[in-house]
């Protein structure tokens, strides 16, 4: 019997559609690109139009020969990859590798891998959409023509396995940047006075806001102590009389439901999970996961979108559950919006596939960070269906003098869509008496505080997809393998869960600012995602903007290679090698600067260079504890006798011992700050013994 061939990009994907077709379809998996540029040279013929030249992916021959095999056996051919630029452009080359009519209409999508959506996906093919596949190959021709002719160049200039791309290079200078800003921030000294009032022996605080000067309110600014002395003096001095009231409403609107840059902000300062992470988790759920009763199931939907969009099956979906589970006051018209104008708006944004499967329901067919991840979803997107949280607001202004104190707060009415999702809420919980304009309050207590301006915080992996999508850098698809790219070639280290450039990420960023300024930029990436986005919807030619780019291009490169004069990152030592007596010279390697002997090849010997920290070995009392990093660049602590002394430990160790156990303190960092706590038992240092 002739059946219908399904190709698809993954065998899990494969094995979840397999299960919904039936017998009458065979599914089968491209794993992938089969066919793409050549990893070994340009591939892109400059004199001849940009022309690219395809070859078949090493190691992916017997996979096509196998789709070529099926593909003549079967009276139809669907493909099925996934729903977006990348993937129109694998259905194109397997289309011309399988010689497919490219008049047919043998292209199918789906944004979920459900029954429905399958079916449904199938009974509709379309044309491959060539505007699709020419942003595609836009994108890949000049991302290969910025790697493939920069890179060159630092390998000859700076050392070997560097690289350099149209995203990655702009988000390394985006982090390197930022701790330029950092390093030129000079702190400025100002001061804040709370103060604890009384009324009716009922205790409230309030907070210096304003002053009067001439009939007009200004904000009061301190900049020393003696200013801050001088204004509790004329207060003290005063009598605090209740000057306003206001009392009121304050709606909070839910968050619509995940993009994926929303989703990988989300799941690194919710759950900390990485954006590598995010993105395999989610890719795990959207293929499909062995529910327990059921089969493979897809939880959720595409997990590459920019959209917010809703469709009309799934709010009445969650109407209906909303309904049932919380009543009628809980339920919200949807009111999803786009957050680009055009782009990826063909998806939805990332929900479950069937609310009716709750976290609670599924969580023993899932492993631990699946499923929380999934229920992040499951409650983002049902909480986008529901009412507003309300609440009730006051404002108490109170003169003393010329000054205007503040006391104010907010106090939840009615919950809402925060009935599953939790959301922190600024403003204090009020709990204050009755009071009326005119009552008098005493002092209790005056609270005066010095503070210091702070320099602009180091970008996580959150705050730096955030500033990528603000600013229209790469997609979502590019997020997280920018992120692996630019910590793998050691141009950013993590410190702290915070991004910190090395010294190579510093020398390799302003070699590119010097000689490419116009490439390796915010503004040029920005405006080549809007180039993409008008070949998609085909308004402009693909090869007419990458003849534009080549043109300014190939001069600024000539340029950089006659001018970059030759970089050499090694330090020479006195340390000699004890293999062959010269002395070694310290080189930086992808996991950071380590000691080698300058007469390689003859001599092999490398050591690494211990950073220690003065604190003896808790466990083999021989050896000394040295920082350390870890392969994916994450810093540890660990015995200068490993691997004889397997002590670790990602807190930072001092010199004290545990009054309680007799075990070594440690230094543990968080976002709060940083504190002293024992290695093993639950003691702390509290702040005043810390001497």
């Amino acid at each position: 019997m002739t059946k219908s061939l399904v190709i698809v990009e993954s065998p899990a994907k494969a094995k979840t559609i397999g299960k919904f077709l039936g017998k009458k379809y065979k599914i089968k998996a491209s794993v992938g690109h089969i066919i793409d540029l050549p990893k070994s040279k340009l591939g892109i013929d400059v004199d001849n139009n940009f022309d690219p030249r395809y070859i078949t992916i090493r190691g992916k021959g017997p996979i096509l020969s196998e789709l070529k095999k099926e593909a003549k056996k079967a009276d139809k051919v669907y493909l099925a990859t996934d729903p977006d630029r990348e993937g129109e452009a694998i259905s194109w080359h397997l289309a011309n590798a399988l010689k497919l009519d490219k008049e047919e209409n043998n292209r199918i999508e789906f944004n979920e891998i459900t029954k429905n959506a399958i079916t449904n996906a199938i009974k509709k093919p379309r044309k491959i959409d060539m505007d699709l596949v020419d942003a595609q190959q836009a994108r890949r021709t000049l991302d290969r023509l910025v790697g493939y002719k920069i890179s060159p160049l630092l390998w000859k200039k700076v050392r070997k396995g560097l690289s350099a791309g149209r995203v990655q290079s702009v988000a390394t200078k985006l982090v390197v940047d930022r701790e330029r800003e950092i390093e030129k921030f000079n702190p400025e000294e100002y001061w804040s006075i709370d103060f604890l009032l009384l009324k009716d022996k009922f205790e409230f605080e309030s907070t210096l806001k304003n002053k009067i000067i001439n009939g007009k309110i200004e904000k009061v600014k301190i900049s020393n102590e003696k200013e801050s002395n001088d204004i509790i003096n004329e207060i003290s001095k005063s009598e605090l009389i209740i000057k306003n009231i206001k009392k009121g409403r304050k709606k909070r609107n839910p968050y619509p439901s995940y993009t994926t840059s929303n989703l990988q902000q989300d799941a690194s300062t919710r759950l900390g999970f990485s954006t590598k992470k995010t993105m395999s988790l989610a890719q795990d759920l959207y293929q499909g996961i062995d529910i327990k009763g059921e089969g493979t199931v897809g939880l959720i939907t595409y997990i590459r979108t920019d959209s917010t969009r809703i469709s009309n099956e799934a709010q009445q979906a969650s109407k209906e559950y909303i309904l049932k589970n919380f009543g009628k006051k809980y339920l919200a018209k949807s009111k999803a919006t786009k957050n680009k104008k055009n782009i990826q708006d063909a998806h939805e944004a990332i929900r479950p596939t069937d609310v009716q499967k709750t976290p609670s329901l599924i969580k023993d067919s899932l492993k631990k960070d699946q499923y929380r991840l999934y229920k992040l979803i499951w409650e983002r997107f049902v909480a986008s269906q529901m009412a507003p949280a309300l609440y009730d607001t006051l404002t108490i202004d109170i003169s003393a003098g010329n000054y205007i104190l503040r006391t104010s707060g907010s106090k939840i009415k009615f919950d809402g869509f925060m009935k599953i999702y939790s959301v922190k809420n600024k403003d204090k919980n009020i709990n204050i008496p009755d009071m009326k304009v005119g009552d008098k309050v005493e002092i209790k207590d005056i609270l005066p505080k010095q503070h210091f301006t702070q320099p602009p915080a180091r970008y996580s992996e959150a705050s730096l997809v955030k500033t990528m999508e603000e600013l229209g850098i790469g997609r979502p698809a590019t997020y997280s393998p920018t992120i692996s790219t630019i910590l793998s070639r050691g141009y950013v280290i993590l410190e702290n869960k915070y991004f910190k450039p090395t010294e190579l990420g510093i020398i390799v960023t302003d070699l590119l600012i010097e000689y490419f300024k116009n490439i390796i930029n915010e503004e040029f990436t920005a405006d080549l995602e809007s180039k993409l986005d008008k070949i998609e919807e085909g308004k402009i030619v693909w090869k007419k903007v990458i003849e534009e780019f080549y043109e300014d291009f190939k001069t600024v490169l000539k340029v950089a290679e006659e001018e970059i004069i030759e970089i050499d990152m090694d330090e020479e030592t006195d340390i000699e090698c004890e293999k062959c007596g010269r002395n070694m010279v310290i080189k930086h390697g992808r996991y950071g600067k380590f000691l080698a002997c300058p007469g390689y090849p003859e001599c092999k010997n490398t050591k690494p260079i211990l950073n220690k920290i003065d604190v003896s070995c808790p466990k083999c009392k021989d050896g000394e504890i040295i920082e350390r990093r870890s392969k994916k660049g994450r810093k540890f602590y660990g015995c200068t006798n490993y691997p004889e002394c397997d002590f670790v430990s990602w807190d930072k160790p001092i010199n004290k011992k545990c009054p309680n156990c007799n075990n070594i303190l440690v230094q543990k960092n968080s976002k709060k700050g940083s504190y002293i706590k024992c290695s093993e038992c639950d003691y702390k240092l509290k702040e005043n013994e810390n001497n």
